[in-house]
């Protein structure tokens, strides 16, 4: 276990007030998020039993549909709470993704579907890249999540308190420094350009970089009509959005318009050197 540490509002909200799992499979966009993953990373996936590391792997929800699928899926997360629910889907431990015990060259897949979201340190993302390169095999895969730097611009219209002078000054924060502090509500997060996530997997050494916008342009309407009294998104509307989100991949423009990003790439063929 590494002696780094996570911010005190990362494992607060984390380990006490946030639930990713009841998110991804409750909202109507965290369900479009959980669907958009899975099919991006199914593009990319070797085939099954391949085996993949899941790096801040949360409750186990995307190690759930992998293990399904039949791939040999180890999870690593710093939460305990995630740790102990994750444990019943596949074996998991308490780690960091900026100093990882596995060994190099030992999966064919890492995926980290959340440690960037809340490393706000340039140096920290790049460590966290770096260990998924080094246990990574030569050729293999690596996907990193990110929060789009303009998410909580749309995300607020939709609980429609943005021009309240209070969320107005927030969220001009995080669009002015791409952090949020984690002062209430969320934790302290790191907001990406589609541009500077590319880059900084480039950076890492991965190659064939590519970045999908996950629940794509019109995600933000399906939040809304969840949000406004009634019986909230039809199935039309949902499917609707899925499509804008697959027919928007042709434009990177749009890549800014999504509540989150998918990037992947290869690791090289051959690395020299790797290890602490």
């Amino acid at each position: 276990m590494s002696n780094l540490e996570l911010a005190p509002s990362v494992m607060r909200y984390y380990g006490e007030t946030g639930n990713e799992d009841s998110r991804l499979r409750d909202s109507a966009d965290g369900r479009m998020e959980l669907v958009r993953t899975q099919e991006l990373l199914r593009r990319f996936m070797p085939p099954a039993p391949a085996r993949v590391l899941d790096v801040g792997g949360g409750t186990g929800i995307h190690a759930e549909w992998l293990v399904k699928d039949g791939y040999d899926v180890t999870l690593v997360d710093p939460v305990p709470r995630h740790v102990e629910s994750a444990s019943a889907v596949c074996p998991a431990f308490l780690g960091d993704a900026r100093d990882l015990r596995e060994p190099d060259s030992s999966f064919d897949v890492v995926q980290l579907l959340g440690p960037l979201y809340h490393l706000p340190d340039p140096g920290d993302r790049s460590k966290a890249l770096a260990e998924a390169v080094r246990v990574v095999k030569p050729g293999g895969l690596v996907a990193a999540a990110a929060i789009n730097r303009y998410a909580s611009l749309f995300e607020h219209v939709t609980y429609a308190h943005l021009h309240t002078e209070r969320m107005h000054d927030s969220v001009s924060r995080i669009l002015e420094t791409a952090v949020y502090d984690g002062a209430r509500g969320f934790a302290l997060a790191y907001f990406h350009r589609a541009e500077e996530l590319a880059a900084e997997l480039a950076a890492s050494g991965l190659t064939d970089v590519q970045v999908f916008g996950i629940e794509g342009p019109a995600w933000a309407l399906v939040k809304a009509a969840e949000q406004q009294p009634g019986e909230g998104p039809t199935d039309d509307l949902i499917a609707s959005a899925m499509a804008a989100a697959r027919m928007a991949e042709k434009y990177p423009e749009l890549l800014a318009a999504s509540s989150h990003l998918l990037a992947v790439g290869r690791a090289p063929a051959a690395i020299a050197g790797g290890g602490h």
